[in-house]
């Protein structure tokens, strides 16, 4: 059974920004000679990892909603060089804007089950042309 992660993406106010610097930290990674993986490192390893890999995705919060989501491809455990045990997400590098939904902020990651995680924004049509915070009041007054 499929399950998603959520966070905050700190820093980042909008998807256009994540892709930028994704792509920056990528290119970064290959003149440096590493691989070009797009990958979220952070502590605490999801004991649910079978499910988050059968199709789930991270969705990020930003500007107080989720505002976009991105595949999970792996998680990978490690021991950085203090010792500590970290966790690797990879993803998949295409961002999918998806359907804003009003998030209070959390630390760390969270769980988030298929049935509560917003709709892909196709981009088909006058609503996916709109900008997010239209979208989401026509959404919240029953209109689209």
């Amino acid at each position: 059974m499929t399950l998603h992660l959520i966070k905050l993406c700190v820093g980042v106010e909008e998807p256009d920004e994540l892709v930028k610097w994704q792509a920056m930290r990528r290119q970064q990674k290959r003149e440096a000679g590493l691989p070009d993986d797009i990958a979220h490192i952070t502590r605490m390893v999801p004991k649910r990892a079978d499910e988050l890999l059968d199709g789930g995705s991270l969705y990020w919060v930003m500007k107080g909603s989720v505002r976009c989501r991105q595949r999970l491809l792996d998680i990978e455990t490690f021991t950085d060089e203090e010792g500590i045990r970290r966790c690797r997400l990879v993803l998949d590098p295409e961002v999918v804007q998806t359907e804003l939904r009003a998030r209070r902020p959390f630390q760390g990651w969270r769980y988030l089950k298929v049935e509560d995680a917003p709709e892909d924004v196709s981009g088909e049509g006058a609503a996916g042309d709109m900008p997010p915070e239209m979208r989401a009041e026509l959404r919240a007054l029953g209109l689209l």
